[in-house]
């Protein structure tokens, strides 16, 4: 009776730690997707990093060489985009211009027009905006504090990396610890050429995309093309919504239009499918498009939204360490993909 008594107090202990564990995890979700996204962005610049320590600059200058140009970026960008974009989004909201363009229109675009102008006219004006710009106030410092943390953990795992996986790996048996290596060096390499490549796309499509809306003579071109670069994070989902968007908007002045931004964002897709992704970026995560699609799909109905972002890099690290521990493969024979790198700099 008294064994008995302890196994069913030692299984009650245990099922209450695995419940206790699975709520913490559930409350500590934001965190620990913040954490994995700084993994993630230190995979992808772990490549540069090394490659300037084998010139002998070493890791904290490189890092501060990466997030260096990293801001200049943004500060380009900031330059080039923002001051257009917002010259475009206070022309789409002109009450005037949107009241006169309904009473001159008819069919679909005075329907859509005349929508537009409702909803304007609910707006909250004058001190009723303090409490919204308030709460958006909230929300920025809270994303900015976000970005920080994502980027100190990024820098912290630049360092910590190696000694991490020697921690781990001093709690196997010897004849397993190159596999964990291996394995470990896979998965950084598939995250890292996800995110290159991701960020080659979203500059591409969205520079691309932009020059050609502005030559078919699309209104709020810079707007759509910038929105369809950034929704290439979105996989298979993404590049529908901004086709949508294209061609909607397109139907505000013309049928012409709108079948010129279908046949532009359909081409982009080709060369992206065709050119892009083969040549330049080739299999970074090894996942099929069905494969993809259902991780997005389950991943934002878990999780939300914002979770959408970590869907493929989750799926490519699960598919890693199936194909490790249930098919058998060898990590270290599987192809590392080397999105804007080469090889020795990727494997190094």
């Amino acid at each position: 009776m008294a064994g008995t008594a302890r196994k069913a107090f030692v299984a009650t202990l245990v099922g209450l730690a695995v419940v206790v564990g699975a709520l913490a995890l559930w409350k500590l979700r934001l965190v620990l997707s913040l954490v994995f996204l700084g993994f993630i962005i230190a995979a992808a610049m772990r490549p540069g990093i090394e490659a300037l320590k084998r010139r002998g600059i070493p890791r904290g200058v490189g890092l501060g060489v990466h997030y260096l140009a990293f801001a200049g970026l943004i500060a380009l960008f900031l330059w080039l985009v923002v001051p257009r974009a917002v010259t475009q989004v206070q022309h789409a909201l002109d009450k005037d211009r949107i009241r006169h363009a309904a009473r001159s229109s008819t069919g679909i675009k005075h329907d859509v027009l005349v929508g537009l102008e409702k909803r304007l006219k609910r707006l909250p004006a004058g001190s009723k905006l303090v409490r919204p710009a308030a709460e958006v106030g909230k929300r920025a410092f809270e994303a900015l504090i976000g970005i920080f943390f994502v980027f100190a953990t990024a820098a912290y795992w630049i360092f910590e990396r190696d000694r991490t996986i020697d921690l781990v790996a001093s709690l196997l048996p010897r004849a397993k610890r190159k596999r964990l290596r291996d394995t470990w060096d896979l998965i950084d390499a598939k995250l890292g050429a996800f995110v290159r490549g991701q960020a080659l796309l979203i500059v591409l499509v969205g520079n691309v995309l932009s020059i050609a809306f502005a030559i078919i003579g699309l209104p709020y071109w810079i707007l759509v093309g910038s929105f369809a670069g950034i929704v290439e994070i979105v996989p298979v989902i993404g590049p529908l919504a901004a086709g949508a968007l294209a061609v909607g908007v397109g139907f505000t002045v013309s049928w012409h239009t709108a079948l010129a931004a279908g046949l532009a964002v359909l081409a982009v897709r080709l060369l992206e499918d065709y050119i892009v992704l083969p040549k330049v970026l080739g299999d970074a995560t090894g996942l099929s498009p069905l494969v993809v699609l259902f991780s997005v799909s389950a991943i934002t109905i878990l999780f939300g939204g914002f979770a959408v972002l970590f869907a493929v890099p989750l799926a490519a690290v699960l598919a890693t360490l199936v194909d490790v521990l249930v098919r058998g493969r060898d990590p270290a024979e599987e192809e590392v993909p080397t999105v804007l790198f080469p090889a020795k700099d990727a494997e190094g």
